[in-house]
């Protein structure tokens, strides 16, 4: 599925931006494209334990988040994909952060748990049928199909990316 293929519902602009700073993609290309590339950014980080100012997150508290609102998103994609009409409650990025033990992380068992999150991600939606993608549920007050979370997914993931680029390296 491509990133022009899905339509996002009005009250979602904010997770659009992350749709958006992807371009016109392939999802399972994307998946697997970041799994490859992701490893070997983390990799060229000097100082993972480096913040830009007080009271922002460490570089590694930012790498813990990505995988935090993957596994959000993961979820999310499962409940909805299995039919699930339950709407699910947003999350806590800073309170996850927080509780995260990022600050005794290393650069070696940040790539190891990437690589574990993103396989799951892919193994999971590489069984999504395109029908499957279409379908909907509700998470933070907004619908979601199951193909915009496998977009948001990467989308969070190059925005987090670039803000590193600029903010912190």
């Amino acid at each position: 599925m491509m990133t022009s293929e899905i339509q996002l519902p009005d009250p979602i602009p904010f997770y659009k931006t992350y749709i958006d700073v992807l371009g016109e993609v392939n999802l399972d290309d994307m998946l697997k494209r970041q799994l490859k590339n992701f490893p070997e950014f983390i990799e060229s980080i000097p100082d993972i334990s480096y913040a830009y100012a007080e009271g922002k997150w460490s570089i590694a508290g930012v790498l813990l988040h990505i995988l935090d609102a993957e596994r959000v998103f993961q979820y999310r994609a499962l409940r909805f994909s299995r039919g699930d009409k339950t709407a699910l409650p947003g999350f806590d990025q800073d309170l996850f952060v927080s509780n995260s033990n990022y600050g005794s992380r290393s650069k070696k068992s940040l790539i190891q748990e990437y690589k574990a999150v993103r396989n799951a991600t892919i193994t999971l939606f590489s069984g999504f049928s395109r029908p499957v993608l279409d379908l909907k549920g509700t998470a933070s007050g907004l619908e979601w199909s199951v193909a915009t979370l496998g977009f948001v997914i990467c989308g969070h993931q190059k925005h987090h990316r670039n803000i590193l680029r600029q903010r912190y390296i």
